[in-house]
Order: C-alpha cells, then sequence, then structure tokens
C-alpha cells in the first residue's frame, strides 16, 4: 500500500511545525504549503518534505499544492491579525475546501475550537465553528478536532499561564478565572492529528479533544505555580475587568501581545469541557493514558529549560506587521529609503563576533542604551505592537521567521550575516543588518546598517525626529558588541 500523501497548511506555525515530524514517523509523504521557503527550510525537517511556495489567498496556488494529495491538515488561522479576521478565515475555509474537493482529496482534517452549546460565543470561537462547519460542508470526509487551552512549551497558552502566574503573586482578576476548561497536551493533541487521517471514508463530524481533568483557569494557576516551586497565589476576582481591559492588562505583563491575547481571554469566558469521547473509538487512548496537566506543564518547562522549543506562538507574524522585504538595493526604485551605515574592526575571530550578533536580543538585550530600548518597547506595547517582551525562541541560534522582540529574523546565512525586519508600530518599514567581515592583521570587520522607508509625510518626520540619537543607539551598540566579542575571545 503506497503512503498516505499529506499536504500541511500552517506548517512554520505552532502546530504544524511540530506535526510534520509527527507526518514523517508515520510514513507519511508530507507536502507543505507556505509564503516563505526560507522559514521552512529553517526547520529540520525541511529535506523531508516538498515545499509548495504560494499563497492561502490564491485559487491557482491551492489548487497546485493540492494535486495528488490523500488528507489535507488545515491549520491555518487569522487569530490576533486584527480586522475582521473571521471573514478572512471563512473565506480561506471555502478556497481549500473547493479546492480540495475538485482535486479527490480523501479527507480533510482541521484542528478547532472546543464549541460549547447555548452560550453566546466569544468572536474567535465562532470563527473556528464557522470554519468547521464550511470543511464539513465541502463533500470531502472530514474531522475536525475541537480542543480547548492547548498546554505545551511555546504554546500562546502556556506563556500567558506562565507569564502571569510567575510575575504576579498577587492579582486581581476578571470572573473567567473560574470558567471551567479542559486542558489538552500538545503531545496529544498531535496524536490525534496523526491518527485521524486512517479514519474510514464514512466518518464526517466533529470530535471534542480534551485532557484527562476539568479545572477552572484558577487552578491551572495555582497548580503552575506548585509546580514551579512558587508560593500559591492570591487572587480577588472583579466583575469589572473586561476582555478589553484584560489583554491589555496581559499585553504588559507577558510576552503576548494585546491583540493575540484579547481573542485567548474573550475565549476563556465560554465553558470549554468535552461533551463526548467519541474519537476513543477511532484514535485509541495510549496504554499510560491522556497526559494530565501537571505532566504537561513539567513536559513544557523541560523544554524551554533545555533550549529545545521546536516552534512557538511568536512564529506567526505580529498583527500589523509589515511583510515585505528589504527592497533591492541600489537599483530599487520604490521612493526614499534612509540609511545609518557603520564599520568597525573588532580585535577578535569572527566566530566569536558572530556568537555575539546571532545572540542579540531577549535576556541579552541590545548592546546599547538600555534605557531607550526599554521605552521603546513599552510604548510598542501601549499601541498593540510586540514590545521587547516577546523575547526569543532559542536565546543562541537564531533561524529565518524567528521573533527577535519587536524584530523578526528575514535573513541569516548562521555564521556571518543577520538581517531584522522591525514589527513594532511604525510609520514606515525598517530593517536592521548586522555583517561578520572578512579577518585581516588579527581584526575582524564588522559593518552595521538600519533602514527606513517611510510612509507618507508621517514616516519622513519620524526617521528624523529619531536621527540624532543614531549616534548613542547605534553607535554603542556596534561599539558594545564589538567589545563582548573581544572578551569572548579573551
Amino acid at each position: 500500500m503506497p503512503p498516505t500523501r499529506s499536504l500541511v497548511t500552517g506548517a512554520t506555525g505552532y502546530v504544524g511545525g511540530r506535526l510534520v515530524p509527527q507526518l514523517l514517523d508515520a510514513d507519511h509523504t508530507v507536502r507543505v504549503l507556505v509564503r516563505d521557503e526560507r522559514k521552512a527550510r529553517s526547520h529540520a525537517w525541511s529535506d523531508d518534505v516538498e515545499i509548495a511556495v504560494g499563497d492561502a489567498t490564491k485559487d491557482e496556488d491551492v489548487r497546485a499544492a493540492m494535486q495528488d494529495v490523500d488528507v489535507l491538515y488545515y491549520l491555518l488561522h487569522s487569530i490576533g491579525t486584527g480586522g475582521d479576521f473571521g471573514a478572512t478565515e471563512k473565506d480561506m475555509a471555502q478556497r481549500f475546501a473547493a479546492e480540495a474537493e475538485r482535486a479527490g482529496v480523501s479527507r480533510i482534517v482541521y484542528l478547532g475550537g472546543m464549541i460549547p452549546e447555548g452560550e453566546e460565543l466569544s468572536e474567535h470561537l465562532n470563527s473556528r465553528g464557522e470554519v468547521g462547519d464550511v470543511l464539513l460542508a465541502s463533500g470531502v470526509p472530514t474531522t475536525v478536532l475541537q480542543a480547548g487551552v492547548v498546554i505545551g512549551s511555546g504554546s500562546a497558552s502556556f506563556e500567558m499561564l506562565r507569564y502571569l502566574t510567575e510575575r504576579l503573586p498577587v492579582m486581581v482578576t476578571p470572573t473567567w478565572v473560574s470558567t471551567r476548561i479542559q486542558p489538552i497536551a500538545v503531545r496529544d493533541v498531535l496524536r490525534y492529528l496523526v491518527g485521524a487521517a486512517d479514519m474510514p471514508s464514512d466518518v464526517s463530524r466533529r470530535f471534542d479533544i480534551g485532557g484527562p481533568e476539568v479545572l477552572t483557569y484558577l487552578d491551572l494557576m495555582q497548580r503552575f505555580a506548585a509546580i514551579s516551586g512558587l508560593p500559591r497565589r492570591r487572587v480577588l476576582k472583579v466583575p469589572v475587568l473586561s476582555p478589553g481591559l484584560s489583554s491589555h492588562w496581559i499585553g504588559l505583563i507577558t510576552p503576548v501581545p494585546a491583540s493575540l491575547a484579547r481573542p485567548l481571554v474573550e475565549s476563556l469566558r465560554n465553558t470549554v469541557v468535552a461533551g463526548e469521547t467519541d474519537i476513543k473509538t477511532y484514535v485509541p487512548d495510549p496504554p499510560e493514558g491522556l497526559i494530565a496537566f501537571d505532566r504537561s506543564v513539567e513536559l513544557a518547562l523541560t523544554k524551554v529549560q533545555d533550549l529545545d522549543v521546536p516552534t512557538s506562538w511568536s512564529s506567526a507574524a505580529t498583527a500589523g506587521a509589515p511583510a515585505e522585504g528589504l527592497p533591492t538595493d541600489p537599483d530599487w526604485a520604490g521612493g526614499s529609503l534612509y540609511k545609518d551605515e557603520r564599520t568597525r574592526e573588532v580585535h577578535a575571530l569572527p566566530e566569536s563576533l558572530w556568537q555575539v550578533v546571532e545572540g542579540i536580543g531577549g535576556r541579552n538585550g541590545w548592546y546599547s542604551w538600555r534605557l531607550a530600548w526599554w521605552v521603546r518597547g513599552v510604548l510598542d506595547r501601549m499601541v498593540g505592537g510586540p514590545g521587547l517582551r516577546r523575547g526569543r525562541r532559542n536565546p543562541r541560534h537564531l533561524a529565518v521567521g524567528d521573533a527577535v522582540d519587536f524584530w523578526r529574523v528575514e535573513e541569516t546565512d548562521g555564521h556571518s550575516f543577520l538581517r531584522l525586519r522591525a514589527e513594532m508600530r511604525l510609520p514606515g518599514l525598517a530593517w536592521l543588518e548586522m555583517q561578520v567581515g572578512s579577518t585581516e592583521g588579527g581584526t575582524t570587520t564588522f559593518h552595521h546598517r538600519a533602514l527606513f522607508h517611510p510612509k507618507g509625510l508621517l514616516g519622513h518626520l519620524y526617521w528624523w525626529s529619531v536621527w540624532p540619537f543614531h549616534g548613542i543607539v547605534f553607535g554603542s551598540m556596534q561599539r558594545n558588541i564589538a567589545e563582548a566579542a573581544e572578551a569572548l575571545e579573551q
């Protein structure tokens, strides 16, 4: 029997990036549909899959990716992208449903959210439900897996829980902390996703999936504190904290920006407890049973401590962040492109200099005026940007697509060149480049370049208003990186 041919959408996202290796282990032939091939190439599984480059909003790209596919894993979503994300999600689902039916796909597998009966749904859960409806109506046998809070290293839900618990020994909380939820470990989610591919052709329906325990969000925080060795958290529940206020508070306290926190918080007001366990008929529980909440937290924390977090919520682009690549230089004709370029000779080997460059951001900081970076991060969070709290997925290594505070890795060769694209809120597009050059006479050339493409008059005014500070920020940044590399060399 030939191997199952699976198409994974959202393969560079949190769940998709972890599903691909699981499918390969199950002897699937895997194709991934991505917008940026470089981002896919940063994953360890990239050489073992077929990479189809395309846009999920274009019929021709979706049609080409769907050819000769047995199972479509639909893992696309627009949560946290702002605007009418529900309409965007429904439109994409209709496109994939039509092309899957046209291509003769034998099954669609979709991971959505648990839909409680008799409750007014949050916008996020309502959209998840509508996408499931569209796929089930496609004429293709469809498995809709409906999960609640997913616990795993790097998930937005886990990071929100982790930082709220770690940073706030005393909390004034909204009433949704008492809502009943059924968390599930990401490992069990992946097992259900892989197993769903082999369901009989006459099965086309929704399945609730959840872990072995029903808890409240307050229970989750108290249990997380106990597992982490923290004192029991003191909580005062008040009814006046709306989802909007809660999301902004979460945006200030945790790395999760308000744009993503809001739909997550709004969904927490809904009871998300499995109404049935029929999935066990087709994907039986393992002999040791489903992973309990405490164990899922222990596994997630171990991954974080071992710097072994393969995917993260921050893999997805920030709402409102620019997606345009750097204009080609010097033949670009798209308008003004301001530059700040600096070159310095460093008394260190290229390997030492690169080690410092690649470790920039996160806990290591930006090697310059700390107060200025902190203020810029706070201002960015206040207007809905990612700020500096997002940090890094790995403190030592970077790959294309990785988030680094309010930047994202747009290009790196892994040993001498790094380009970061700004995702903070700006009246224009900005990039920061660092290049480790040649070595001669015991010194290594270090080239540093900041670029800004203004949008409108406000963009030009912004550049010239911050230009006087470039010498302090970028000048000291280059100098301090050089000194750190020289100290490392010694």
